[in-house]
């Protein structure tokens, strides 16, 4: 009986502290396989495409008011929730970087190896992701394309910008203004996996990513 209270006292705490911590509400459905990258490569920590001084002219020529700082967290939280309903069961990753939002989405939903041609079925996830991101006007929306590492770098560097202007041109034809959106391809070097030695893990690294980040003006 002692040595069962003393068990007791001893997990008590434990339990206690881990349930003062609250974590983050997962995506309905986040693809193991995008693990691996997280959320710390350099690509993603970096400024806007473009760079923030450019497009934010952009946006004040489109009239689109920046945010006030001190309103920033709670609209990017009100976006990820929209987000995250607008996507669940889709299969896509919607993830927190820094102040921002990205949304990582697989290459089964995307593009079919060597081309830049959207699939029907791509179509629909980004109608779902433009009806979110259109009513969020104060955000400046980056569109990221990526390949595996089959065929040549400079291939690869022309394909993934030909897929990331294609994902661009899809938001800016369904309600996103265009002042927001910039795109650019990183080609195959930054990889989910690398080396990448079976389908499943170029597969991978054949992905778009959406990111939506707040503007201050």
């Amino acid at each position: 009986m002692h040595f069962r209270r003393s068990a007791v006292a001893m997990v008590c705490p434990f339990l206690a502290i881990a349930g003062c911590q609250s974590a983050p509400t997962p995506p309905a459905v986040r693809p193991a396989t995008f693990i691996p990258l997280g959320v710390s490569a350099p690509y993603l920590l970096g400024d806007v495409v473009a760079g923030h001084r450019a497009r934010a002219a952009k946006m004040r020529a489109a009239k689109i008011r920046p945010l006030a700082a001190a309103a920033a967290p709670m609209y990017m939280a009100e976006l990820e929730n929209e987000l995250r309903q607008q996507t669940a069961g889709i299969g896509v990753d919607i993830i927190r970087v820094g102040n921002g939002i990205l949304v990582r989405i697989p290459a089964a939903l995307t593009f079919d190896a060597g081309s830049s041609t959207i699939k029907p079925q791509f179509q629909g996830t980004l109608l779902e992701i433009s009806r979110t991101a259109k009513t969020r006007k104060q955000t400046f929306v980056d569109v990221l394309a990526h390949t595996d590492t089959t065929g040549t770098p400079q291939v690869n560097q022309a394909l993934s910008d030909k897929r990331a202007s294609a994902v661009a041109a899809y938001l800016g034809s369904h309600g996103v203004s265009k002042a927001r959106i910039a795109s650019k391809g990183y080609g195959e070097t930054a990889p989910v996996y690398n080396p990448d030695l079976t389908e499943a893990q170029r597969a991978a690294n054949r992905r778009v990513e959406i990111r939506l980040v707040p503007y201050f003006g």
